[in-house]
């Protein structure tokens, strides 16, 4: 049965998700991803959906809680890219923005190489409590999976 991801929910302490921090996040996954925001109304609250995808079909729930999210490790979501180049374009855009805005957290990786797979990667957070695996994976000759992901 095949299936997709279509959201994670993130809360924070509340009194966070003020106008003016929304923003900041609008802006900043905005131009390192393309992501758009939406400002919705749930549970009593103004929430906001962080939209991965056009149809809105897969996104980041970021609400406020009296018991909210706390991540101090390396807890993350995995974005899988096609091309190692795309991985690198955008490590190279978030440094940039890093140069800026040095809240911006950016963590490197070494290529790891397993079991006829090469994954590049590497981890950016900013202003959410988990970080962002950015990757792609190469396969070695015999080691491609059985089935992919194909988008339409």
């Amino acid at each position: 049965m095949p299936m997709r991801l279509n959201h994670m929910e993130l809360t924070f302490p509340e009194g966070t998700l003020t106008p003016e921090f929304k923003q900041q996040i609008t802006d900043f996954y905005r131009e390192l991803f393309g992501w758009n925001t939406l400002e919705i109304d749930i549970v009593d609250q103004k929430a906001l959906l962080l939209m991965l995808d056009e149809d809105v079909s897969q996104f980041i729930l970021l609400a406020e809680s009296p018991k909210p999210m706390q991540s101090p490790g390396y807890d993350h979501l995995g974005l899988l890219f096609d091309t190692r180049e795309e991985v690198d374009a955008l490590l190279e855009k978030a440094k940039a923005m890093q140069t800026v805005n040095s809240e911006i957290q950016i963590k490197e990786y070494e290529d790891l190489k397993e079991g006829g797979t090469i994954v590049h990667a590497f981890y950016v957070r900013h202003l959410l409590p988990i970080w962002f695996d950015v990757q792609s994976i190469d396969y070695e000759n015999g080691a491609e999976p059985a089935r992919k992901w194909h988008y339409g």
